[in-house]
């Protein structure tokens, strides 16, 4: 593993970092570029020294807790103390066995298991900085953060290493695959030795980064949104108990891939800073829900709106009597299915915002002030306004462009694009939001191409790109169209080369080659085959007429 020394401290109000491995902190973006990070006036105050998971896991066993359940999964309930045991185990095995020191990056592949849950907790708990994937990912996709973050070690779920071993041979950098989760897996039988079940959290700074997500990439290379220990805390703290108000007794599940920050925060950060419970089906389906809601007594979901509206369909003679709160994000909720929603279960829907950026949401009503049709209002210790595009204040009433801050910010590794999503201290969503008198925020459109569908952000640019790979393409469009089903699908305008008839057996194809060349969520669900693409007179694709072209065929 990298054995790079970093500074005791790199810039001007940094806390002495923990980590030996120096890239995180070298690699932030200049202090004046960052968002202002207003933590005193949210009223949140961590230590100087602070690992997160000291304070999310170990506390709950030296409080006595240890014997409250943590994780349930089939055929599986592990307590506090037993989940904090498996998190001592991968640590001593990352820090003894595979040579990884404080700073250095481990990639996480995997589904959202208890293992997964452990090595996550396990990698932070050790002074690493976890970078997750999702298990869709294929091998283009997953070199980027390898090479990005320059991994040298990785945990994979044993059914998903293929893929990433396909991926390490682009990247010199990844030294090292250690696969879990398989009755021989070689992460498990390293945790089996003896003198491993304890370990004592590394000790970090509350500033040192203990976690790079990857976003799915407006205009193609996905950005690394870099967050601090004290950050895994504030989404707690602030969202968790001043908005969601769970209790110790909730049980938590959920459909978002623990790679997302939002799937991070509402399955695993939240039930763990109240000492509850996360439920973690193998599959979160709409249907998949619905069984672990009945079996184990679920009583907060974090689902996005398209899977609300598929459970409707499917609740005749089930029990989900036990559910109370229900977490909307992903994409924007739909009035009609909030009313339809409430109708039938007597719940309302928490409607909120996040982005990866802030790491979890910044805008969501309590249960007690939601305005349907509205995402609602700050979260409590974040600040929110509509700007315009030189981010001047425009009045109540006025779409603009949604401005945030608070505890969490944007901190992008070496990225230059950091200059865009940060103005004058403000967090530039890339959101169009009007503010009503009342301080409700009513959204209206994406501010730039990314398409939201069933909860997923997927890049026109991205599927444009594995479309022009088949050779049947001469150019192509794509825009999110409009779906009452999954908020937005992708589709294609395509501009065959030559020679080449556009049917329907040309779609299925085009389709399947995406498929295999991305993650398959990000497929055109619609290809139509065009003679031209409306471009500008330098020849760029005009996609804000596409999308005017989709909107008119819905």
């Amino acid at each position: 593993m990298p054995k790079r020394q970093g500074n005791a401290m790199t810039a001007t109000g940094f806390a002495r970092s923990g980590h030996k491995d120096s890239f995180a902190r070298d690699n932030l973006p200049p202090r004046e570029s960052w968002p202002d990070l207003t933590l005193a006036e949210a009223g949140l105050a961590y230590p100087e020294r602070l690992n997160c998971v000291a304070e999310l896991l170990d506390r709950h066993i030296t409080e006595g807790r240890g014997r409250r359940t943590a994780v349930v999964a089939a055929g599986l309930e592990w307590s506090y103390a037993d989940l904090a045991e498996k998190v001592n185990r991968i640590a001593n095995v990352l820090s003894r066995d595979l040579g990884m020191i404080s700073g250095n990056r481990v990639l996480l592949r995997a589904g959202n298991t208890p293992m997964m849950v452990a090595a996550y907790l396990a990698v932070i708990k050790a002074g690493g900085v976890a970078v997750a994937t999702m298990p869709m990912l294929r091998v283009g996709e997953l070199v980027y953060p390898l090479r990005k973050a320059k991994i040298a070690l990785a945990l994979c779920d044993h059914r998903l290493t293929a893929d990433l071993e396909a991926a390490g041979a682009h990247v010199p950098e990844l030294a090292r695959i250690v696969a879990f989760g398989g009755a021989e897996s070689e992460l498990e039988a390293l945790m089996a030795q003896p003198g491993y079940e304890r370990f004592e959290a590394a000790d970090t700074a509350r500033d040192d980064v203990c976690l790079i997500a990857f976003t799915s990439g407006t205009t193609g290379e996905p950005k690394g949104t870099m967050h601090f220990h004290q950050d895994m805390l504030a989404i707690c703290d602030c969202y968790g108990a001043r908005v969601l108000k769970a209790s110790a007794d909730d049980r938590f599940t959920g459909s978002p891939p623990l790679a997302f920050t939002f799937g991070l925060g509402g399955l695993v950060l939240f039930p763990m800073r109240i000492g509850a419970a996360m439920v973690l089906p193998e599959k979160a389906g709409p249907a998949d829900l619905i069984d672990a809601i009945e079996r184990y007594k679920v009583s907060v979901v974090f689902t996005a709106p398209t899977a609300y509206r598929a459970i409707l369909d499917k609740l005749d003679g089930r029990d989900i009597s036990s559910l109370r709160i229900c977490v909307s994000a992903g994409e924007a909720l739909p009035k009609a299915t909030f009313d339809a929603w409430q109708a039938r279960t007597g719940i309302p829907l928490m409607d909120g915002i996040g982005a990866t950026e802030m790491l979890h949401i910044f805008i969501g009503a309590p249960r007690d002030r939601i305005r349907p049709g509205s995402t609602g209002i700050p979260v409590p210790g974040y600040e929110a306004k509509i700007v315009d595009e030189e981010g001047r204040d425009v009045p109540d009433g006025t779409p603009g462009r949604l401005a945030v801050r608070g505890p969490t910010g944007c901190r992008y590794l070496a990225d230059p694009r950091q200059a865009k999503y940060v103005l004058n201290g403000w967090n530039i969503t890339g959101d169009t939001y009007l503010r009503d008198a009342d301080g409700y925020f009513w959204y209206q459109a994406r501010s730039d191409d990314m398409i939201i569908s069933a909860g997923y952000n997927i890049a026109g640019p991205e599927v444009e790109a594995a479309l022009l790979t088949h050779e049947a393409v001469a150019e192509c469009g794509v825009v999110g169209a409009p779906c009452p089903e999954r908020g937005q699908i992708v589709k294609a305008y395509v501009v065959l080369r030559e020679g080449v008839i556009g049917d329907a057996a040309l779609v299925k194809a085009l389709q399947e080659h995406v498929k295999a060349g991305i993650a398959p969520y990000k497929y055109p669900r619609a290809i139509a085959f065009v003679e031209a693409l409306p471009k500008t007179a330098t020849g760029k694709l005009q996609r804000f007429a596409l999308r005017q072209i989709a909107q008119g065929e819905s």
